[in-house]
């Protein structure tokens, strides 16, 4: 029997309403704001992301295995990489790993706008 039941993934971030709607033109659904510190998306597929204000973010540095490295990151099914590539670029993702090995290895990373790390992964 579970302990817990799963409810949510809050990123901290400077501001809370850009990076949600980047997340929605990555995913789609539909953003509900609780306070001008809190929103949330009910992304397509169940998923549900929260973004908390936190004035002092400082981004994960990706791959530094020092003190503030990344603490987490998402991964995101994509059938096309190069397509899914040209529009996460398109909506404010950065790239942070796109040698040669990322197709080999099926997956690129990137990162939101506030510097957190995320995924491509190529559907197998």
């Amino acid at each position: 029997m579970a302990i817990a039941t799963y409810t949510l993934v809050a990123l901290d971030c400077p501001e809370p309403e850009p990076l949600a709607r980047f997340y929605q033109a990555v995913l789609g659904g539909e953003i509900r704001q609780y306070d001008e510190d809190w929103y949330d998306l009910y992304a397509t597929g169940g998923a549900r992301i929260s973004f908390q204000r936190a004035p002092d973010h400082r981004p994960p540095k990706w791959p530094q295995a020092a003190s503030d490295s990344q603490q987490l990151h998402l991964d995101f099914t994509v059938s096309d990489m190069e397509q899914a590539q040209q529009e996460v670029l398109a909506v404010g993702a950065t790239p942070l790993d796109l040698d040669d090995r990322g197709g080999e290895r099926g997956f690129r990373v990137y990162a939101d706008p506030a510097g957190h790390p995320f995924c491509l992964c190529q559907e197998e």
